[in-house]
C-alpha cells in the first residue's frame, strides 16, 4: 500500500515508522520544508531522540507528493488542523482513506477532529485514538489503539494497515465517544498534573481521574456516544496513561502550573502542543451548550483562562454539595 502521514511531530513520525515496518510505501509530510530537509539529512526527529528514521521513509514538504496515496493519516495538532487540511486537500486521491489521530475539539465550532477533516476535505475520516505515547510506539513497546468509524470497512482497513505484534488495533463504530474520550482526557491530565505540582498524593489523583471520567462520559452520552466506550481504550485507557506518565505534555504542564507558573509559562516550558489547554475551553463551551455539569472542567477553565488559584480551585471542588456517586443510585 502507498501511505502517507501528514504531520512530522512525534506521533506522526511514530505512525509513519509503524506503516513502514508493515511493508507499506510510506511518506512523511511536514508543513515546513526546512524541517523536512533537516529530518531527511539527519534521519532523526528531534521529538524522538535516539530513534533512527530508515532510508526507506521518504520525508517531504511538498503537498503534491500526497497525490497517489491510498491511506493518509492526519497528525497535526488540533489548532492548525483546519489549515493543514486545506493545504493538502487538493492533492488527496479521490478514494484515499483518511485517518485523524489528532485529539482535540476545534475552538469556536466545537467540532470533533474527524468532523473538521470531513468539512474541509469532503471525505470522512476514521479516528485512531487510545493510550499511545509516540516515544513508546516508535520503540516498538506493546501498545493498543482504537480505530473508530461508522463505516466498518474503513475502520478495518486502518486496523489491517497498522496491526503488528507490538501494535494492536481494535475497531469501534462509536467515533463520537472515541474522539471525545481522546480530547477530554487531556483536560483531566492537566488537572492531575496540577494536583502533583501542588504536592497532593495518589488519593487525590485517583479521585480526579475517576470523577473526571464521569464528566467525560456524561458529556459524551449527551452528544450521542456510547457510555461503554469510556470504559475502554479511548476512555479509561487513555486517561490512565496521560494522567500518570511524564511522557504526557499535559501532565507536565499541569505540574508546572501547580508549582506556580502561569499557563502560558508552563506551555512554553513544555515546548510542544499542550492539547488540554485548548480542550479545556472547548469542553467548557460544550458543557454549557449541552447543559451538562462538569465541575472539574469548570475548575480547569477557571485556572487556565480566569487566573484562578489552583489550590483554591481544588478547595472549591471539595466543598461542593454532597451527593451520591451515581445520579441514579436506585434508593427509594
Amino acid at each position: 500500500m502507498r501511505a502517507a502521514v501528514v504531520g512530522s511531530g512525534g506521533w506522526g513520525t511514530a505512525l509513519a515508522l509503524r506503516l513502514l515496518d508493515n511493508g507499506h510505501d510510506t511518506l512523511l509530510w511536514s508543513h515546513d520544508p526546512r524541517r523536512a530537509a533537516a529530518m531527511s539529512s539527519s534521519r532523526e526527529n528531534p521529538r524522538l531522540p535516539g530513534v533512527p528514521l530508515p532510508e526507506g521513509l521518504e520525508i517531504t514538504g511538498e503537498e503534491a507528493r500526497l497525490a497517489d496515496r491510498e491511506l493518509v493519516i492526519l497528525a497535526s495538532p488540533s489548532f492548525p488542523l483546519r489549515q493543514i487540511c486545506g493545504r493538502v486537500a487538493p492533492f488527496l486521491a479521490k478514494d484515499a482513506v483518511l485517518v485523524s489521530v489528532t485529539k482535540g475539539i476545534e475552538a469556536g465550532t466545537l467540532l470533533r477532529m474527524s468532523q473538521v477533516v470531513e468539512e474541509v476535505t469532503g471525505k470522512p475520516a476514521v479516528a485512531l485514538t487510545g493510550p499511545s505515547h509516540a516515544e513508546e510506539v516508535a520503540r516498538g513497546i506493546p501498545t493498543g489503539c482504537l480505530a473508530a468509524s461508522a463505516d466498518r470497512d474503513r475502520a478495518e482497513f486502518v486496523q489491517d494497515a497498522l496491526m503488528a505484534d507490538a501494535f494492536r488495533v481494535y475497531t469501534s463504530p462509536d467515533i463520537v465517544g472515541a474522539e471525545l474520550g481522546g480530547a477530554l482526557k487531556n483536560v483531566i491530565a492537566l488537572c492531575a498534573g496540577v494536583s502533583d505540582g501542588l504536592g497532593y498524593g495518589d488519593n487525590t489523583k485517583a479521585m480526579l481521574m475517576t470523577r473526571g471520567l464521569t464528566e467525560i462520559a456524561r458529556l459524551g452520552v449527551s452528544l450521542g456516544a456510547n457510555r461503554e466506550t469510556f470504559a475502554g481504550l479511548a476512555g479509561v485507557g487513555d486517561l490512565i496513561v496521560t494522567c500518570t506518565s511524564m511522557h504526557s505534555r499535559n501532565r507536565r504542564a499541569g505540574i508546572l502550573i501547580g508549582q506556580g507558573k502561569s499557563p502560558r509559562e508552563a506551555i512554553e516550558t513544555v515546548g510542544a502542543a499542550v492539547e488540554g489547554y485548548y480542550a479545556a475551553r472547548s469542553a467548557w463551551d460544550l458543557s454549557r451548550r449541552q447543559g451538562v455539569a462538569m465541575p472539574i472542567v469548570q475548575a480547569a477553565y477557571n485556572v487556565l483562562y480566569e487566573n484562578a488559584d489552583p489550590a483554591e480551585a481544588v478547595t472549591a471542588l471539595l466543598r461542593r454539595q454532597r451527593r451520591a456517586e451515581t445520579e441514579d443510585a436506585g434508593w427509594l
